[in-house]
Formats: structure tokens, sequence, C-alpha cells
């Protein structure tokens, strides 16, 4: 069992159960309010069912009787985590200060947890 993968499944679990329950608290650090059902419900979708659902992929892959799609299980979650990243630094791109506050914090941790989950596998 790796602790550096419980840490970030925990963080994806984290994310995806905030995001079920309360939907506006994952919107409310980058100004924005989900103020019909529609919009709470990519919420939930996207930031809510992917987090849980990464979190007990990578649990599942810590296992022992996994350890034949580990490498994939992790590769795939480091991906994806470098994709929010780049696709915050091309925002900054375009516009400049959009990584200033949260979202520059949001890229830190992005880029961390993604070279953690490599080093992990």
């Amino acid at each position: 069992m790796n602790a550096v993968i419980w840490v970030v499944a925990v963080g994806f679990a984290a994310m995806g159960l905030a995001a079920l329950v309360r939907p506006a608290a994952i919107w409310a650090p980058f100004g924005v309010v989900p103020t019909t059902a529609a919009s709470r419900s990519e919420v939930r979708a996207v930031y809510g069912g992917f987090g849980v659902a990464l979190a007990g992929l990578m649990i599942w892959a810590n296992d022992d009787a996994a350890k034949n799609i580990r490498y994939g299980v992790l590769l795939a979650v480091a991906v994806s985590l470098f994709g929010m990243a780049a696709g915050r630094a091309i925002s900054a791109a375009v516009e400049p200060r959009a990584l200033w506050g949260w979202p520059g914090v949001f890229l830190l941790i992005e880029v961390g947890a993604g070279a953690l989950t490599l080093l992990a596998a």
C-alpha cells in the first residue's frame, strides 16, 4: 500500500463529496454560482461523480490484488491532473490574470498531485 496514492485519493474523494453535497461550494472560489438545477447537476457530475470514482479506483488499484493494473490507473490519474493544469496554463496565456488566487493554487495542487501520482506508479 502506497501512502501517496491514499493522499491523492482522499483529495479526489473530498472534492467529489463536497460537489455532491454542496455544488455551489466548488465554484464559489471562482466567483461562479450554479443557480439552476442543470448547473448544479453539472457540478455534481463532473466534480462529484468524477472525483468519487477516481478516489475509489485509486484505492482499489492500491491493493495488492490489483497490482497488474496499478500503473495504468495511476498513469491515467496523473495525466488527468496534468490535463487540468495544462488547461489552467493555457487560460493564463490567453488571460494573464487567470491564475491569480485560487486558480493558481489549484494549478500547483494539480501539478504536485500529478507528479506524486506518477512517481507512485
